[in-house]
């Protein structure tokens, strides 16, 4: 997964407000009763919190526990990180076959 924050408080109030308002129109087409649609947005936000940020992401080693719990266990903490992807900034080299070709049909 791709985590934008550390924790919960790092991630933006503008991002949230707007997922906010993504799940509040989809529960309110359900139908359901405002406490449940209110029930509902809540534990779609909790979701979406727990995918956007590192310590809420399901342990690699162990997917029953999240990250956060594992560095509890084992006395540490986490104030920042730095996502690396493969493939990520490299400039694939273009080559103009035709042109190629027509270089070594002249040689």
């Amino acid at each position: 997964m791709r985590p934008l924050c550390v924790s919960r408080d790092q991630v933006p109030k503008e991002l949230i407000e707007k997922e906010r308002a993504i799940f509040s129109a989809q529960a309110a087409e359900s139908g359901k009763p405002p406490e449940i649609v209110a029930k509902m947005v809540e534990g779609r936000i909790n979701k979406f919190l727990a995918e956007v940020t590192l310590l809420g992401q399901p342990f690699v080693r162990d997917p029953e526990q999240t990250v956060e719990k594992y560095l509890k266990s084992k006395g540490a903490t986490v104030t920042s990180f730095t996502l690396f992807v493969v493939g990520e900034g490299l400039e694939r080299k273009k080559d103009d076959f035709a042109a190629e070709v027509a270089a070594m049909a002249k040689a």
